[in-house]
């Protein structure tokens, strides 16, 4: 029988937990922004092909000029994550917009008070297990 430990010692979880473990605020707030956006996509999804290839464009677009505006000529080198966060920024902006558009929303704040409720509880229920794995002392976290 496995226990909770077993699991996480086993590697099937570590890479996680040690992730958890390793965030930084200004990371876990852009996890928040992703469990936002993904909610409302959740109850005003959309299926017109239009609204996402015209929120691929503007991603291409923009996350270029985005790669542009922060390359440093000195080493060439790019941090891959980085890279699909400035193509998936603009994207999420993008199709957000469009699939807000005439809902009521105020900014980014739904009409509907459980809509908005679920999308806190989410972002609440990430942000908790943060603390909670940051909280955890276990030796194989200190260990690569």
């Amino acid at each position: 029988m496995l226990n909770a430990n077993s699991t996480l010692e086993s590697g099937n979880m570590k890479w996680l937990v040690r992730y958890f473990y390793e965030i930084k605020p200004a990371k876990a707030v852009l996890w928040c922004y992703l469990i936002w956006y993904l909610v409302t996509v959740y109850f005003y999804f959309d299926s017109s092909l239009k609204l996402w290839i015209n929120s691929l464009g503007i991603s291409a677009v923009i996350g270029t000029g985005l790669i542009l505006s922060v390359s440093s000529s000195r080493d060439g080198r790019r941090d891959h994550w980085q890279l699909f966060r400035l193509y998936l920024m603009p994207f999420c902006v993008s199709s957000f917009s469009a699939l807000i558009k005439d809902q009521g929303f105020l900014l980014i704040v739904s009409p509907n008070i459980r809509e908005t409720l679920i999308t806190i509880i989410c972002c609440t229920l990430f942000l908790c297990l943060v603390f909670v794995v940051k909280r955890i002392k276990h030796p194989w976290m200190w260990h690569r």
